[in-house]
């Protein structure tokens, strides 16, 4: 295409087949839900982002409808995820052109959905179902399977937007996460379906908004009664005093071999502080410990010498490594140590994270690498694992794990009646990343009902009740303790009994109603 023939294009308002109105309405509902996610955090914006999306896509043909969702995951992955390519660039150690490329096929790969939606809902419209009873399950049930498909990256799913309000989204203790969503696109639709009526027949749309005021109505109330209902119960169960440990070590010195002393020392003066609380237990950051626990010698002596000192239970972050006939074997793990320098319990990381942890696809991309600084790709262990602490169960999730909801109700299946997050964000810097890694950690509280404690290495370190109530956060890179008594509860929720019912059950609707569309245009010939 020469300069003129682009020129005429733009003096036409169309450039690859999209006019630049509707173009600009898209983009505007990508920037509105990033908006409604951390650090901006205006949550309210998620019940409007999707408004002019719906209006950008009606009466398109489907190729045109594909460019118009693609363009607004675009725009929303490429602002909310952008602190990817930094950390890429500065742990990856690639040239800043690749960082961006690498950045953009993941940004292309998110955008791929919005895309799909939006030929779904657009051709479903024009075959007279609305678009409020349609899009919640299609949005779902992508949703869905973004977060199980080539690993999985459920991160920022739209109901997580809610994660502070706390009435609203108890109803992912039958639905997950996935029902908050799905309420949150009914009323984008409505919305849409409201506006849409009045701008054509001057006349309101009272069902769609009367439907989804109703079943919001329903959910606050559910809400109000199981939050009550939950701290009841959270007050009557027996109590844990948990300590986090903060040590904000630097991510560029934490491997290195002359620092390794200094860490322990920074971590036993914390953890020496924290005793005056009388904690039952102390968890340490994901590698709190830069070398092979059990293996080098000289410095798990030292950190044993300080658990016996302590004379309370630990939890301890640490890379371990198993020979076999096979190899060597290593892995991200979390020691259970009990105060007299025992372990008592080993979790090894179950879902690891590409090219942090392990490198996939490597015959075909040899240049990358990854980015976490130990011998070889780790390995997964078993899923679901949990640890044996004073005849209670405890279930740890390391780093990325917490923000996948089966990990979680795996562990509380096997009895887990506390569940510990150790991470380590310093890769993030003060990105949104911190805040947002944070935010789908409320979730995994409200879906089993179990209280959190989240132990960062430069934060944020935080405590979450069985409701999802976020206490005790600490500052990002700043040394801290924080000392809080949890329940320990034995309540399993329908959600962790039954799981993601509801977000399989939107698979099959929307197979259903893309299957009675397809019989209806046959039908008509």
């Amino acid at each position: 295409m020469n300069c003129c023939d682009l020129d005429n294009r733009l003096l036409k308002g169309k450039v690859c087949g999209i006019s630049l109105s509707d173009a600009a309405m898209v983009a505007t509902s990508g920037l509105l839900l990033t908006a409604s996610f951390p650090k901006i955090d205006w949550g309210f914006l998620a019940w409007v982002a999707f408004v002019p999306f719906f209006f950008s896509i009606k009466d398109t043909p489907p190729k045109t409808s594909f460019k118009l969702g693609f363009l607004a995951g675009m725009v929303h992955y490429t602002t909310l995820l952008y602190w990817v390519a930094g950390v890429i660039h500065h742990y990856g150690q690639l040239p800043s052109v690749l960082c961006a490329l690498i950045f953009m096929l993941l940004v292309v790969y998110l955008s791929l959905y919005p895309g799909l939606f939006a030929i779904v809902i657009s051709q479903l419209g024009a075959r007279s179902f609305p678009c409020y009873l349609t899009a919640p399950f299609f949005w779902v049930a992508l949703e869905y399977v973004r977060g199980f498909f080539l690993s999985g990256f459920p991160w920022e799913n739209l109901g997580h937007s809610q994660y502070n309000r706390l009435n609203l989204i108890q109803i992912s203790d039958i639905l997950g996460t996935y029902g908050v969503s799905a309420l949150i696109m009914a009323v984008n639709a409505a919305l849409f379906e409201v506006w849409e009526t009045i701008s054509k027949n001057r006349t309101f749309a009272w069902k769609p908004i009367l439907g989804v005021a109703l079943v919001i109505a329903g959910v606050l109330t559910y809400g109000t009664w199981r939050i009550e209902k939950i701290d009841r119960a959270a007050e009557a169960a027996p109590k844990r005093t948990i300590a986090l440990v903060q040590g904000n070590i630097d991510q560029s010195e934490k491997w290195l071999p002359a620092f390794q002393y200094e860490t322990l020392r920074r971590y036993g003066i914390l953890s020496a502080a924290a005793l005056k609380a009388d904690p039952d237990l102390i968890a340490w950051p994901e590698t709190a410990l830069p070398f092979y626990f059990l293996h080098d010698e000289d410095l798990t002596r030292e950190a044993l010498e300080l658990v016996r000192t302590s004379r309370v239970y630990f939890v301890l972050g640490s890379p371990s490594f198993q020979k076999t006939g096979q190899g060597i074997h290593y892995y991200n793990s979390a020691y259970l140590v009990d105060p007299f320098g025992k372990v008592v319990g080993k979790y090894d990381k179950a879902h690891l994270v590409p090219y942090g942890e392990y490198v996939p696809l490597k015959r075909y991309f040899p240049f990358l690498g990854k980015m976490v600084e130990a011998a070889g790709d780790f390995e997964p262990g078993n899923k679901g694992q949990v640890l044996l602490w004073e005849h209670k169960k405890i279930g740890v999730l390391i780093c990325f794990e917490v923000i996948f909801p089966e990990l979680a109700r795996s562990m509380v299946q096997n009895g887990a009646q506390l569940l510990i997050n150790i991470t380590n964000d310093a890769w993030f810097g003060t990105s949104s990343a911190p805040y947002q890694h944070l935010s789908m950690v409320v979730f995994r509280a409200v879906e089993n009902h179990l209280a959190v404690a989240r132990a960062a290495n430069t934060g944020i370190s935080a405590f979450v009740d069985p409701v999802g109530r976020l206490l005790d956060k600490t500052p990002l890179f700043q040394e801290a303790i924080r000392i809080r008594s949890l329940p320990m509860m034995n309540h399993k929720s329908f959600y962790a009994r039954h799981g993601d019912f509801f977000a399989i059950g939107c698979i099959l609707m929307g197979l259903a109603m893309c299957i009675g569309a397809f019989r209806h245009r046959l039908f008509l010939g």
